[in-house]
């Protein structure tokens, strides 16, 4: 667990409260110049904060769960002569990964081409300042999938590569719904700078009144790079993979207000 980070500060200005009563005072005194019931407006409203009555403090929560649901991004990579050659040849490997997908239970929605690509490729070896030569087509289609079956990721994976995907990566681990997690770290932040506030106010002579602002940022989803060990030993044995914690984290900036 991430220890909470904190700033605070104080801040004190006795020169503009003072000139702030003696404007008020002048005010009272000045002669109403023959405008009957004319009366000085005081200075002290009872919604204005003075700079030397505010405390500012910034807390964070962090919270960690285990993760519901898994994205990968897999897909085919392919190398032909002709553009149309690659183009075809890299189709019909991503049928296969289709299937494989549809076979592992995998909806259509959870399933998202992120990356199509056609590139030539080219041969720089030439000497003599000859112009580099044509030798060939890259195709590259890339789908982003996510996992809401944990246990059957590794062979998920497994079935992808068996039927025509030569490419995985981008393992990523996720609350499918990370509301209560956020939820949760923001308590614990709140909480936090209350606490501190309290603690600030207490050993100053002062007592917390009210909460100015609060903004807040939070960051989520993120996780230690994921492990994944191959298994050989029987056509049976799968990729494992370790799933571990993910973690959610809000950090508030809260603005209080002190009194007397």
């Amino acid at each position: 667990m991430k220890m909470p980070s904190a700033r605070t500060m104080v801040t004190s200005s006795i020169v503009a409260a003072a000139l702030a009563g003696g404007a008020a005072i002048a005010q009272q005194s000045t002669p109403s110049q023959g405008i009957p019931n004319q009366q000085a407006v005081p200075s002290n409203h009872a919604n204005s904060i003075q700079p030397e009555t505010t405390l500012s403090v910034s807390a964070s929560g962090e919270v960690s769960r285990a993760p519901d649901i898994a994205t990968i991004t897999a897909g085919v990579h392919t190398e032909a002569e002709t553009a149309s050659a690659a183009m075809s040849q890299n189709a019909a490997s991503m049928d296969g990964v289709y299937s494989a997908l549809e076979a592992a239970g995998i909806a259509a929605r959870d399933m998202q081409t992120s990356n199509l690509s056609l590139q030539p490729r080219y041969d720089y070896s030439n000497r003599d300042g000859a112009p580099p030569r044509l030798v060939g087509y890259t195709a590259s289609n890339q789908l982003s999938v996510k996992v809401r079956d944990l246990d059957n990721l590794g062979r998920t994976m497994d079935a992808i590569v068996q039927e025509g995907g030569n490419t995985i990566s981008g393992l990523q681990f996720s609350l499918d719904d990370p509301t209560e997690a956020h939820n949760e770290a923001r308590r614990q932040a709140i909480q936090t700078a209350v606490k501190r506030a309290n603690l600030y106010a207490q050993e100053t002579g002062y007592r917390v009144a009210r909460i100015v602002t609060i903004s807040e940022q939070s960051s989520g989803g993120y996780q230690p790079q994921p492990m994944m060990r191959m298994r050989a030993e029987s056509a049976d044995a799968s990729t494992q993979v370790a799933r571990g914690e993910v973690s959610y984290s809000v950090t508030v900036d809260v603005t209080f207000e002190l009194r007397q």
